[in-house]
């Protein structure tokens, strides 16, 4: 039997927008505004960026890239899906980088200018649900830069890494996972943050394993089925795109609870999508709701503004 190691204790999590907290050897968490990106690779060679944040950070994740790799570009970037809070600073990165993307192909539609994802649900209760409409639901276009992750399950750039095929957040979602040393990178099939409410969203107040962002999460049934197959890996280590990582007995006990009791514990009270889930399989391409035009109208450009800016100021 082969011997597992240790996870590596986790350093203070970093409080500083653009901070770096190194995970393992090879893995570098950056915090941003609301969410995470990762950095892949050993120092001084070869990397990868997963996910790529909130619209205006694209500075601080070349900065945060910078003092771990110096001024070597990644070789490419992963999506663990397309929301607008893992892609707002991909194209300012792009224009830097001019390098591959890589996503599921069940994200492509929504990367490149063909459908937007469904419109997000507001009615799931908490602060950030309510400003949801805000987020925008695409569709983007990151044309010619993307390609699909290859079919084989491996992860270009990143030797020793798989990718799978998680959805329920979004129909093409993939989490990371390094079986070598249980090491889990889950984007956000599920998270470790209240992310529904303003202070988990911007402060990562409460540390403990949740379902995914329930205002952008379209399949339930598909969503438990991913934190189902993910407990069952007993990761080790886990990095979320929401909230603070996670290792250890915390992480393995909180996570198989969730899988457990995820009707209870994960499926949200109410909510636009529990009685009619968005299938997982092409895009949506019709408006999936009449109030989208009129709500991101009043809302869109104000609140991301007021989003960032509030983040910077609890953060720095």
């Amino acid at each position: 039997m082969t011997a597992v190691t240790p996870p590596a204790p986790l350093h203070p999590p970093v409080s500083s927008l653009g901070g770096t907290q190194t995970l393992r050897a090879d893995l570098v968490r950056v915090r941003l505004p609301m969410v995470n990106a990762f950095l892949l690779g050993q120092p001084g060679g070869p990397w990868v960026l997963v996910d790529a944040g909130m619209p205006g950070t694209a500075g601080l994740i070349r900065r945060a890239a910078r003092s771990v790799h110096g001024d070597r570009p990644p070789e490419l970037i992963v999506l663990t899906h397309g929301h607008l809070d893992h892609v707002g600073a991909l194209a300012d990165l792009l224009a830097a980088w001019d390098v591959p993307v890589y996503a599921h192909p069940l994200e492509l539609p929504h990367l490149t200018g063909v459908a937007p994802y469904p419109f997000p649900d507001p009615t799931v209760g908490g602060v950030m649900s309510a400003l949801s409409p805000a987020f925008l639901p695409g569709p983007f276009d990151f044309r010619p830069h993307v390609r699909p992750l290859p079919q084989d399950g491996s992860v270009p750039g990143a030797p020793g890494w798989r990718w799978l095929h998680t959805p329920g957040h979004t129909s093409g979602h993939v989490s990371l996972w390094r079986a070598a040393d249980r090491t889990l990178v889950a984007g956000d099939a599920f998270v470790t943050t209240r992310q529904e409410t303003a202070t988990g969203a911007l402060l990562n107040a409460v540390t403990e394993v949740r379902r995914p962002p329930a205002y952008y999460t379209p399949n339930w049934e598909a969503a438990a089925a991913s934190v189902r197959g993910l407990a069952a890996l007993s990761p080790a280590l886990a990095a979320t795109g929401h909230g603070h990582p996670m290792a250890g007995e915390p992480l393995r006990e909180q996570l198989s609870a969730l899988a457990a009791q995820f009707e209870s514990r994960g499926r949200p009270a109410r909510g636009w999508y529990l009685g009619r889930p968005v299938p997982v399989h092409a895009a949506q391409r019709g408006e999936p709701d009449p109030l989208r035009p009129m709500v991101l109208g009043a809302l869109g450009g104000v609140t991301a503004a007021w989003l960032l800016w509030r983040a910077r100021r609890l953060l720095r």
